[in-house]
């Protein structure tokens, strides 16, 4: 069986274009020199029809020429006049003849005498032109004008320079121009050599389709990635962004180039994104979402730039925080149940007791309080999911020595709620509120130090108010006028006026390091869905906190099943 050869890799970027380069640059270097042989043997015909011309012009000029002309033999002076001539200026030949074309001086003695081999009629007619013409010494380039005296034409005078001379000065100015075209193709090839090898390099030598497929490959994972992924260059601009980032982000299409301090982001959030050491799984807030960044620098000799990755942390953060009030919810349970089982032994050691009646009335203002509550709750806020939560929070004060009481004016009807106003935004809200609450009011009692942005209070604060006997915390929900309003209010110490804002800001915390994102979570949850939070002193002295969240008519509004 014949194994199939594999096919040869094709040459890489950087070879291609090294190849097409000097290609290029041989046949710009061969284009010159021809345009300069062209140009030269041009000039150089040029200028020796300018000698030439000026040779003849000037013996025919000569008022010894025309002396010599009158004597019986012309030649015995004229010849050795013309090679004189000659021999000065360089030219070929310098030929003086009759009105006939009889020649009375040649370079070779042997010819004076014979006819002149060339054109003259122009010249019998006064006139001085040049030409190219093979004579006795080989193809020439050659003037011819008439010698006058007086207004008669009494002779011809014919100076030229050989084709071959010509040729010979081209030729040695050819060779110089080919060492100085041969000096600019190395010098192009080396430098195109060193510029391929360095793209070379940048490109780590794949070919064009290699290159081409990376790309496809490259643009297709930024979009197909749901994390978010950004690149900053060295400059902290922009580089790269995909979908994904600018989403998580909030950010427009048009981002590239643009610096990151420019973004409008959160300030510990762009701290973060312009940090010059590594950062990783840090929690940072933006306006909508709670996200994880990861940051690594981009090094090589020279800091080039970021990568940062984020991580849309808000779901599991919602999830987190119902896992945490599930849990509580769970032992405040436990307590209860204990708690019911202590009262039950008291009923049973009632009875044995033949005290039946006072048994009955302990078992039925336990029965009744519970009772109350419960049907408070359920006859105010028809939306199951805060009722649930309104009774599983009383359950958890309750445990704590906190009283839970619910608003009179609080009413939220069934359907009222519409159904792009998530449940749980909603938990998050409303939880994150009781809970500050609680620990507010029964630190306020217990005599504590300090709180964080979960429970609202500044650390330290002198002179503390006096301490209330009774920890309540009022919670208000109310759904009317275009809004959903949920007002939590607590007896605690209140938060001092300077640190309204602080108090919403991430990490914000008297209680150690892990704390203060409760109502970071509340303003984000509110934004989310267009609403507001406000703190203000509540009437039992402490903190009232006060969410407004617009409810839109038609959006599909959770209907009740009963009829």
């Amino acid at each position: 069986m014949r194994i199939p050869r594999p096919r040869a890799r094709p040459r890489s970027l950087a070879g291609q274009l090294f190849a097409m380069q000097v290609v290029l640059v041989a046949a710009v270097v061969a284009g010159c020199a021809f345009f300069a042989y062209v140009s030269g043997s041009a000039q150089a015909r040029e200028t020796a029809t300018r000698q030439a011309r000026a040779v003849a012009l000037s013996v025919a000029g000569s008022p010894s020429v025309r002396e010599a002309i009158r004597t019986p033999d012309p030649s015995a002076v004229l010849q050795p006049y013309a090679e004189r001539v000659r021999r000065d200026t360089g030219i070929a030949f310098v030929t003086i003849m009759d009105p006939h074309r009889v020649r009375w001086t040649h370079p070779d003695t042997g010819r004076i005498g014979e006819t002149f081999l060339g054109h003259t009629a122009r010249a019998l007619r006064g006139e001085t032109f040049s030409e190219t013409y093979t004579g006795t010494l080989g193809p020439s380039i050659r003037v011819v004008t008439p010698v006058r005296d007086g207004g008669r034409i009494v002779g011809l005078v014919s100076a030229g320079i050989t084709v071959e001379r010509v040729s010979t000065q081209v030729r040695a100015q050819l060779g110089a121009l080919g060492l100085a075209a041969g000096g600019a193709l190395a010098l192009g090839g080396i430098g195109t050599y060193v510029i391929n090898a360095r793209l070379r390099r940048h490109t780590h030598g794949m070919n064009a389709a290699e290159l081409s497929r990376l790309h496809d490959y490259h643009e297709a994972t930024l979009h197909a990635v749901r994390e978010g992924l950004l690149m900053l260059d060295g400059q902290r601009r922009i580089a790269l962004i995909n979908d994904a980032g600018r989403e998580l982000l909030g950010l427009a299409p048009g981002t590239v180039g643009r610096r990151v301090a420019e973004l409008d982001l959160p300030a510990p959030l762009t701290g973060a994104l312009l940090a010059s050491e590594e950062r990783v799984d840090e929690v940072h807030l933006t306006a909508d979402r709670v996200i994880v960044v990861n940051t690594r620098p981009v090094v090589g000799g020279e800091r080039r730039g970021t990568v940062i990755t984020l991580r849309d942390h808000t779901e599991l953060q919602a999830l987190s925080g119902e896992l945490d009030s599930e849990r509580g919810f769970t032992q405040a349970l436990r307590s209860q149940a204990h708690e019911a089982a202590n009262r039950l032994h008291t009923v049973v050691s009632l009875i044995e007791l033949d005290r039946a009646d006072e048994a009955v009335g302990f078992a039925t203002a336990e029965l009744e309080l519970a009772q109350a509550l419960t049907d408070r709750v359920v006859g105010a806020v028809a939306e199951p999911v805060l009722a649930a939560l309104l009774l599983g929070k009383a359950a958890q004060a309750n445990e704590r020595g906190v009283e839970l009481v619910l608003a009179d004016d609080s009413l939220i009807d069934d359907g009222v709620l519409p159904a792009s106003l998530p449940q749980r935004d909603l938990v998050t809200v409303l939880g994150n509120l009781i809970d500050n609450a609680v620990d507010a009011a029964s630190e306020a009692v217990a005599g504590p130090q300090g709180r964080s942005a979960d429970s609202a209070v500044p650390a330290q604060r002198a002179p503390l108010p006096s301490r209330p006997a009774h920890a309540r915390v009022t919670v208000t929900a109310l759904a009317g006028d275009g809004e959903l309003l949920l007002r939590v209010a607590d007896s605690g110490t209140g938060v001092d006026p300077a640190d309204t804002e602080e108090v919403f800001r991430r990490g914000w915390s008297t209680h150690g390091a892990g704390r203060g994102i409760g109502l970071a979570l509340v303003r984000q949850a509110a934004h989310r869905n267009g609403g507001t939070v406000t703190l203000e002193r509540g009437p039992d002295g402490g903190a009232e906190f006060t969410v407004r969240l617009p409810l839109p008519e038609g959006d599909g509004a959770r209907r009740s099943m009963a009829p």
